[in-house]
């Protein structure tokens, strides 16, 4: 196993105003580095709840193995207990049955790393940098994968997907050349893809700044693990479960996430909509959150000349009300 640098450690953990004591949430568990320093911050007094679709992921964070999870819950929802920690194997979307399941009503703050650790891309056809049999799930257990969606998935729809969730401009000769390609053989490795891509785009573009493929794996992988979706259902939870003064902390890594959090904090922390012209406000909206980072906070040139992969990290924080 590799060793994971968690991104914006030391920013995400002292705005987050963590103390002794505290109830928290890592709502993206991963390699464990922000769940590590968490905990070293609440002590033996706090809770950590730790979350994460990938069963890997929490099984490498423990000094132990686990076998199952046997914590008892009527919500059927996978948990491990150990000390002061909760260690979830479940979609963070489902953040309000997780915290219900482990007798939790409120917490005091919230962190989601939307990135992925190194240990995370290894074998699961993430990258296009290895040959690897096309996968992408988060969870091992769910049926889709990126085998059907490059293989079964109508040109329409895999050019939806590559501009709504890649935002590739040549998202419809790619789709093209995909379907064109599977006519004669099934796409089953990230290389045989990578190639196809290759051959869609122009040269120039084939010597860009990112590779011709980056758009695309982006594009099957949100759409695999229905990553968008999720984040926007884990938001307005997230704001629910916490304390009056909690915060919310999000680290994206691509402006669609970026986009998601920056709207769905700003329509939390507006009041009312009523038109200006109306004597008194009949809608009843009221501000749930204050906005802590006016602009996203992103890595110091330190930090990205020892982990370059955190050079598109965005940190955004709220103060639920």
């Amino acid at each position: 196993m590799s060793l994971h640098k968690p991104v914006l450690l030391k920013e995400t953990v002292e705005l987050l105003n963590i103390k002794e004591g505290s109830i928290v949430v890592d709502a993206t568990l991963g390699g464990g580095g922000h769940s590590r320093e968490i905990l070293r911050k609440i002590g033996e007094k706090g809770t950590l709840v730790s979350i994460d679709a990938d069963a890997e992921a929490i099984k490498n964070f423990t000094e132990f193995p686990i076998s199952n999870f046997q914590f008892p819950n009527n919500f059927q929802i996978p948990i491990f207990k150990f000390q002061n920690v909760y260690l979830v194997n479940d979609n963070f979307s489902n953040l309000g049955a997780i915290l219900e399941a482990a007798s939790i009503r409120k917490v005091d703050a919230i962190l989601a790393d939307l990135g992925w650790s190194s240990d995370q891309l290894e074998g699961r056809g993430m990258s296009f940098l290895k040959d690897e049999p096309l996968d992408m799930r988060f969870d091992s257990n769910q049926k889709l994968a990126a085998r059907e969606v490059v293989n079964e998935y109508s040109q329409e729809d895999l050019e939806r997907i590559l501009k709504e969730y890649g935002e590739e401009r040549f998202a419809k000769n790619i789709s093209r050349k995909i379907v064109e390609y599977r006519k004669d053989k099934i796409i089953e490795t990230t290389g045989e893809l990578a190639e196809i891509i290759k051959s869609a785009v122009p040269e120039k573009y084939k010597h860009g700044k990112i590779n011709s493929a980056t758009r695309t794996f982006q594009a099957i992988r949100v759409e695999v693990n229905g990553e968008l979706d999720n984040l926007e259902k884990f938001i307005p939870k997230s704001i629910e479960a916490l304390i009056s003064g909690g915060r919310l902390a999000i680290i994206s890594f691509h402006s669609l996430e970026d986009r998601i959090v920056k709207n769905i904090f700003r329509e939390n922390a507006g009041g009312c909509i009523c038109p200006k012209n109306f004597p008194q406000c009949i809608c009843g909206k009221i501000p749930k959150v204050k906005i802590i980072t006016k602009k996203p906070i992103v890595p110091e040139e330190k930090e990205l000349e020892n982990n370059p992969r955190a050079r598109s990290a965005r940190l955004r924080i709220c103060e639920k009300i």
